[in-house]
């Protein structure tokens, strides 16, 4: 009987420990380090930005939608200290909520939306649009951006550096010849998001909080190898570090002097 209960008591601390691990813990975050708040961090660029700031002594809050299954990150989180792995969708508004209570009083540095889909490639061609893909796309990479920065709002103004950082696309470029775009949702909801975090930038400017739109160039990333297939091998790609390198700069760099404007991960201005 007692080595059944033993048993018991050691499988439960074992999923205590467990969820413990992937929802993460506000107070691991150490006092006096900058941190910066990550979303989509299970891989691809995500990943690469956790794994740049954990090596920089950050603190890093790094959310997946499932952090149980998202090896890489748990792998980071057992290395460093200094990161924190939370669950977090970012088209739940509540979760989005939560997790702000989680942290409130707890300064952030940087907010970096960076949860992303494509949707479905023939899902948005002409001719075949479906209203749930679309649907989808739009709340991924525009909702999830918006409730993030307004949900951190508090939280970023209370740091150092005062930051958010929303990851864009040259797809969302209006202007220019007309073509086919076999990325028909994903380039609107990527011109979506840059309309909407300048209207962002509009209400947190008074709290100095720079909202910056920024786009990581061409990346090979997981994502990018399950929608395209062996069509990959034609694309002009970097790899996830040289964008990330890339972009930590342009994100250290921008100051007070930023006018809002569609940033490339050379700190270049994209034409709207």
């Amino acid at each position: 009987m007692r080595s059944t209960f033993t048993a018991l008591t050691r499988a439960a601390l074992a999923v205590t420990a467990l969820f413990i691990a992937i929802t993460g813990n506000a107070n691991e975050l150490a006092a006096g380090k900058d941190t910066v708040l990550i979303t989509g961090a299970n891989r691809g660029i995500g990943l690469g930005f956790a794994q740049h700031y954990a090596a920089a002594g950050w603190n890093v809050i790094a959310t997946a939608r499932s952090p149980g299954g998202a090896q890489e990150l748990q792998s980071l989180a057992g290395q460093y200290p200094n990161v924190v792995v939370e669950a977090l969708d970012v088209t739940d508004g509540n979760a989005i909520a939560a997790l702000s209570a989680r942290y409130q009083g707890k300064p952030i540095d940087l907010l970096i939306n960076n949860a992303g889909v494509l949707g479905d490639l023939e899902a948005q061609r002409f001719g075949d649009y479906d209203a749930d893909v679309f649907q989808q796309v739009m709340a991924v990479n525009v909702f999830g951006p918006m409730k993030m920065s307004e949900a951190f709002a508090d939280q970023v103004a209370a740091s150092k550096h005062r930051k958010i950082v929303t990851i864009t696309s040259s797809a969302a470029i209006i202007t220019g010849a007309s073509r086919p775009n076999a990325l028909q949702f994903y380039s609107i909801s990527k011109a979506a998001v840059n309309k909407a975090m300048r209207g962002i930038q509009g209400e947190l400017a008074a709290k100095g909080v720079l909202v910056i739109l920024l786009s990581p160039g061409g990346v090979m990333t997981d994502m990018v190898r399950e929608a395209f297939g062996d069509r990959v091998s034609q694309m002009n790609t970097q790899t996830v570090d040289q964008s990330v390198s890339a972009m930590v700069e342009v994100i250290a760099g921008v100051d007070s002097s930023y006018d809002g404007s569609h940033l490339d991960y050379k700190g270049n201005k994209i034409p709207w």
